[in-house]
């Protein structure tokens, strides 16, 4: 299984369990709406601004409720409205579907979703596991925090969530069981440890965030290093307290000689973080252009040095890249045309004047976008919520005073925690395949590490430092 294996993002179908009234309610909801904008086009009757803003809201969630793929609903919603709704013209549209997506910095996705495809099947996975066990499998739950720490290290190079739980997840999980863990323990720990996949280095998230807002994407990329930290040392104290309450098993402890073996090893892939900050860092690259470094890295260490991957198997890996490309190049085509609407009604700017006459402040307004964007991810995953909340939140923030780095790594968290309960969560159901268990009992599985990550959201969302030092030292801001 692979990143690939994720097809296009649904809202949860109602209709799965057989289509009763509640269904039928939902079926005909988008149909009503649809009704009322063609009632307005042919002057039947006439709807105010603000309805309006309200129509296209509630167009777009009820037609993702129907089960519809969220980049198809973004674009009806946004094709009906701007045919019925406004007077732009349509080959306005045509022209912004282009130009929307053909930003430099959305070249960084491919890559680095290619990057992330041969450092999941090319070994670089497993020595990672070796190298943090060998440092920390003698504690009480060796193998659990071993994997913590092994998905930290593969966050570091590879800029997915989904694709950590599954190069980890599908390596360790069998293991775990076999030295005597309960398999809904090591689930639990690897579907939310995964998430550290899109807050370290690099990260699509970051990188679409970056595109609806014009902000640094090499700046956001070092920012997630010390959050990041300083979730996996607070999952690890969990999974150590819970480990040695059980009593679940230890490893035996490695010498020293066992750990520079596995540190030997693993350096391939750990150097790809070297080359990453060192390369953004010195100016030799650009944020995207380290994105196509690391897949011609990755590529050379998959193939090369590990030898894990056959060059027959080369054509495999770059169409499973560009399959998952796709889908998200179209969620963000379509993204950029619901921006547009959203800016041609001035919808930013309005919500912004409320939410400051409202006297928040930066504090009250972090707890509403923190339940905003926490709420979006029952129904959502994280590209789709990006690309819509992040242009319409965002005016607001840069008017309070809060800095476009910190606020991406905010919403980043919020991402995190999103893929990691039902009923969308990637990372859940990625799991799920993994281990066999069913959804309702992974999603307990889960809690107490969810539950670690509220409190790390909150940690993250009233200290800024956290986020902004290590780019503020690096000379980013």
């Amino acid at each position: 299984m692979s990143t690939a294996a994720i097809t296009h993002p649904v809202a949860p179908n109602p209709g799965s369990q057989g289509i009763g009234r509640g269904g039928i309610i939902i079926m005909a909801m988008p149909l009503l709406l649809i009704a009322l904008c063609f009632a307005n086009y042919f002057h039947l009757i006439t709807i105010p601004p603000g309805p309006r803003v309200i129509i296209i809201f509630v167009l777009l969630i009820s037609m993702m409720t129907t089960g519809m793929p969220i980049s198809i609903a973004l674009g009806l919603t946004v094709l009906i409205f701007i045919f019925t709704m406004t007077e732009v013209p349509i080959d306005a549209v045509a022209l912004k579907l282009f130009t929307g997506i053909e930003k430099f910095e959305i070249m960084a996705i491919p890559f680095f979703i290619l990057a992330g495809n041969f450092l999941t099947h090319g070994g670089v996975a497993r020595r990672m596991i070796d190298f943090a066990t060998s440092l920390i499998g003698h504690w009480h739950g060796g193998l659990a925090l071993a994997g913590i720490v092994a998905c930290a290290m593969f966050a570091l190079v590879c800029g997915s969530s989904v694709a950590t739980v599954v190069a980890i997840g599908s390596i360790l999980l069998p293991a775990m069981v076999k030295a005597g863990y309960p398999m809904r323990f090591g689930a639990g720990v690897i579907t939310v440890a995964g998430s550290l996949g899109i807050l370290m280095l690099p990260s699509i998230p970051k990188v679409i965030y970056a595109v609806s807002t014009n902000t640094s994407i090499g700046a956001l990329f070092v920012a997630g290093l010390l959050p990041g930290t300083l979730l996996t040392l607070m999952l690890c104290t969990v999974t150590w307290f819970l480990a040695r309450k059980h009593n679940y098993p230890r490893m035996p402890r490695a010498s020293w000689a066992d750990s520079a073996r596995a540190f030997r090893d693993s350096i391939w892939g750990l150097l790809l973080v070297v080359i990453i900050i060192g390369g953004i860092y010195s100016g030799i690259f650009t944020a995207t252009e380290a994105a196509a470094v690391s897949a011609v890295y990755a590529f050379f260490v998959a193939v090369y040095v590990y030898g894990e991957i056959g060059l027959k198997d080369v054509p495999r890996v770059l169409l499973r890249s560009a399959n998952l490309s796709a889908m998200l190049l179209y969620i963000i085509t379509n993204a950029v045309l619901f921006s547009f609407v959203l800016a041609n009604e001035n919808i930013p700017n309005a919500l912004a004047d409320w939410l400051i006459a409202l006297n928040l402040g930066p504090w009250g307004f972090l707890l509403v976008v923190n339940l905003l964007l926490l709420i979006a991810g029952n129904f959502m995953e994280p590209s789709s919520i990006i690309l819509i909340m992040a242009p319409i939140l965002f005016p607001t923030a840069m008017r309070l005073g809060i800095d476009p780095v910190h606020f991406g790594i905010l919403i980043d968290v919020n991402m995190e925690v999103g893929l990691c309960h039902p009923p969308v969560g990637l990372n859940l159901y990625v799991a799920s395949g993994i281990s066999g268990l069913g959804i309702t009992e992974l999603t307990k599985a889960v809690m107490p590490w969810l539950l670690t990550m509220l409190v790390f959201l909150v940690i993250v969302t009233y200290w800024p430092w956290l986020t902004l030092v290590v780019p503020r030292a690096m000379g980013m801001l």
